[in-house]
């Protein structure tokens, strides 16, 4: 995804979740919801002017604006972004697209069947290619090109520069079938995500050896097997030309040429009234003026917006004195501006004319937009605090912030694996909470922040150094303890119990009287939480129909892949190279602007805990709204106040403020927007915030990549394989050798050892209903950790020649480019010919 992050949509019934994808999605229901079965969500359906083959016309060329030229055309290098997979997706084999659904869908222009025709004792997938499939140079598209790609992604040989691609790493051998046509892929490990790989396939001249494959690759593809073909790239020109290939087997191209070309998000509006460009994505303020152009060419008015529209009768009287007034200097520059304004309108008037031959598709994007909480250190190393912050955010106002004024469904965001609209989806916030003021007022009071804590001197100290060493030692404490937290989940399931058990070591001096109040909670967790993790496994009828709402993300863990050391080695942090999945990670958030997501819920949530005994579920009812063991303050915590609190809490004589980093781009206002609303939600409850703006170029890799922050916002694109693209993001960060922290693409350092277990068991389940539900269950986990917070699905907005067919917002599906082009030939005529 070339917007931040990645990689768009989601609308249901019920509560529905909308992760990653390429489809759209539409959620009905009220964030924090549950149920006791799957949910069946519906996404919010594609807007690409579908036509029939038959009405659109041949030739023509279609120019679409990327974000800017594309690093590498290898889509496996770590620098591969949003650009490099269009173009790859036109040039070459992509075995199993996703859908409308979301869903991975074989390709019959590839592939005749795949499937697993052995399980024990080990898999085997068994691969019928398309009689006519070559590549360009008229080779047969066969096991040598499968072979080789494995060689080169299986992290065995570190000469090959490959991002981490999980999958590769499992298969032990690769054959050919009964004839050229078959290729035979035998698993060392069962690998439930095996759709997943091979896509996009590069020939074996490509990924044979690490030459072709780290440089050759990265500006040209002679070799392609795909509607298109690579004509040129031009960096002076800023464009990618693409050529219907002669070679093709399957539908012809309609159009004669498809030119990627280079355009800032700032400049398409102005692009698009040029005609230099047909199909872009735009952001909310060209979409309106889009509308705008649209309204005011079909009711023959006068313009009402746009430059001098806001001068008033007075203000224009006062224009018109000074430039005809006696004072000639005075006249002179008023002239001039005068001038200047004529000219602006005009401008504006001709681009307002232009802009009414395109239409806005609308859906949303296969990407989510979250609330990053850093856990590393500091107040959010206390998972009472990351649960406060969670607990006070409104997220369907958040969503409505965003999606409302778009016309498009404003549901917030229920999983972290799933979208809308896609399988096995259910809103599994419920295992945090739903928005409860008083509940996150006492969170924080049982994590020790009170009114006028801020003014208290550090317990326990007798001169200043004891007391900095002291401070030093609670908060190695509270880091130390937050990582091994997870290690004794899986045991007793007491994720709760250790931070209840690190308040009362911590305030010894606390009056007996509720010590035996805060042990008797931890009891009463003990049990929720056995509950919660029998429902997890299944082990009642009831438990296991609630434990359903996650979905499949999986292991990805590439050996011999060498840590990348993150920006600011002052942190002592790793960063491993992305999935394909989510290599646009970092070129996604300098577009943060257009970011969207959704809520949902899940089964391990208060439901299961609320159940435990008639007492306990009265209990529930009062503390525990929507929320499951440990999203609740210990009962007897008392709220610092019953609405909203003066000033920032405090403890030990600091102030509890967090550091909320935003990006500060010309593309980043909506992102900001809901970045103060989330600030102005908090202080509420008493948490500060220092918000600092950073140039769009370093937000990601200086900040969130570093661990440089406490709160940001980015996204996450969407994924048909969670088991395998979603590990990497919430695994538990584990010590590197040299001491320093290896975070994969957890960039929030929260998770637990059980998360990473479930994660585990999914990507080698090949039963896809065992898979998703385990899927399910580490959704809850990841809710209840209160790491990151989803909000909502991102909107797509795509800005397309209103003659064009077949294209514009696609949701979660991919283009068929070779169905794209125009209903009426003389569309494709000049420019001044499209702006009539």
């Amino acid at each position: 995804m070339s917007h931040v992050g990645v990689p768009r949509g989601t609308v249901r019934k019920r509560r529905s979740l909308a992760l990653l994808t390429a489809g759209v999605l539409t959620i009905p229901a009220l964030a924090g919801c549950s149920s006791d079965s799957e949910e069946t969500s519906r996404g919010v359906p594609q807007d690409i002017a579908p036509a029939a083959r038959d009405r659109v016309a041949d030739g023509s060329t279609v120019n679409w604006a990327v974000d800017a030229m594309p690093t590498t055309l290898n889509a496996f290098q770590a620098d591969a972004d949003s650009a490099t997979t269009k173009i790859t997706g036109a040039l070459l084999p992509t075995l199993f697209p996703m859908d409308a659904a979301g869903q991975p869908k074989l390709n019959p222009d590839y592939l005749e069947s795949a499937k697993i025709i052995e399980r024990e004792p080990k898999q085997v997938v068994l691969y019928k290619l398309n009689q006519q499939a070559v590549w360009s140079d008229g080779r047969e598209i066969g096991a040598p090109d499968f072979v080789a790609q494995w060689r080169a992604l299986s992290g065995k040989d570190s000469a090959f520069w490959t991002a981490r691609n999980a999958g590769y790493e499992r298969i032990e051998k690769i054959e050919r079938g009964a004839d050229d046509l078959q290729v035979r892929v035998t698993f060392a490990k069962p690998y439930a995500d095996w759709r997943s790989l091979f896509s996009p396939l590069y020939p074996k001249e490509i990924t044979g050896s690490p030459d072709t494959f780290n440089d050759g690759a990265r500006t040209a593809l002679k070799n392609t097997a795909g509607p298109f073909q690579l004509k040129s790239v031009s960096k002076a020109k800023g464009t990618v030309t693409l050529v219907r290939s002669p070679r093709w087997w399957g539908d012809k191209a309609k159009l004669d040429t498809l030119v990627f070309r280079a355009v800032a998000p700032k400049d398409r509006t102005k692009a698009l009234a040029d005609g230099t460009v047909h199909i872009t994505d735009v952001d909310a303020a060209t979409a309106d003026r889009i509308a705008l152009a649209l309204r005011d060419g079909s009711n023959g008015q006068p313009l009402t917006h746009g430059p001098g529209a806001d001068l008033t009768p007075a203000a224009a009287l006062r224009s018109w004195a000074l430039a005809h007034g006696s004072d000639e200097e005075q006249a002179e520059i008023a002239q001039a501006a005068r001038e200047k304004n004529r000219k602006a309108v005009v401008a504006y008037g001709a681009e307002q004319k232009a802009l009414r031959g395109y239409a806005v598709r609308k859906s949303l994007e296969p990407a989510y937009t979250q609330l990053a909480l850093n856990g590393e250190s500091g107040p959010l190393a206390d998972d009472r605090v990351r649960r406060a912050v969670a607990r006070a955010l409104d997220r369907q106002e958040l969503a409505e912030t965003v999606l409302k004024p778009l016309g498009l469904p404003a549901k917030p965001l229920g999983s972290h694996l799933a979208l809308a609209g896609q399988p096995g989806y259910k809103d599994g916030s419920g295992a945090l909470g739903d928005q409860n003021t008083k509940e996150a007022q006492a969170l924080l009071a049982d994590a020790g922040w009170t009114q006028g804590g801020a003014a208290e001197k550090p317990k326990d100290t007798k001169a200043g150094s004891e007391a900095e060493k002291k401070a030093d030692k609670d908060e190695a404490d509270k880091t130390k303890d937050a990582e091994g937290k997870a290690d004794t989940e899986d045991k007793e399931g007491t994720e709760k119990t250790e931070a209840e058990e690190k308040t009362t070591d911590k305030d010894e001096a606390e009056d007996k009287e509720k010590a035996d109040k805060t042990d008797k909670d931890a009891d009463k967790t003990d049990k929720d939480e056995e509950k919660a993790d029998r429902a997890a496994v299944g082990s009642d009828d009831s438990a296991a129909s609630r434990a359903e709402g996650l979905y499949i993300v999986g292991q990805d863990d590439k050996p011999g892949a060498a840590p990348v050391q993150a920006p600011d080695a002052s942190t002592a942090t790793h960063v491993l190279a992305p999935s394909r999945a989510a290599a646009a990670q970092s070129l996604a958030l300098l577009r943060q602007a257009s970011a969207v997501s959704a809520a949902s819920e899940d089964g391990t949530t208060a439901e299961a805990a609320s159940k435990a005994t008639a007492q306990d579920k009265a209990t529930a009812q009062d503390k525990q709204p929507g929320g499951a063991a440990g999203a609740y303050a210990p009962l007897g915590t008392a709220a610092p106040a019953p609405a909203s609190v003066k000033g920032p809490l405090g403890k030990d004589g600091k102030t509890l403020t967090l550091r909320f980093v935003l990006p500060s781009g010309p593309g980043s206002q909506s992102l900001r927007g809901v970045g103060e609303r989330i600030a102005a939600m908090l202080e509420k409850i008493g948490i500060g915030t220092e918000i600092t703006k950073v140039p769009d170029e370093s937000y990601f890799k200086d900040h969130i990549a570093s661990g440089d922050y406490d709160l940001a916002l980015y996204s996450w694109p969407a994924t048909a394989y969670p088991a395998t693209d979603g590990r990497p993001i919430y695994a538990k960060p584990e010590p590197a050798t040299d001491g320093s922290l290896l975070v994969e693409q957890n960039y929030t350092r929260v998770g637990t050892d059980h998360i990473d277990q479930l994660f585990d068991q999914a990507v080698a389940e090949l039963d896809e209903k065992a898979a998703r539900e385990l899927m399910k269950q580490a959704d809850a986990r990841i809710w209840a950790a209160a790491g990151s917070i989803p909000l909502f699905q991102r909107p797509q907005l795509v800005a397309v020649d209103k003659k064009l067919a077949n294209v514009g917002a696609f949701g979660f599906a991919a283009p068929r480019y070779q169905d794209i082009g125009f209903t009426d030939r003389q569309a494709a005529g000049s420019p001044a010919d499209r702006k009539k």
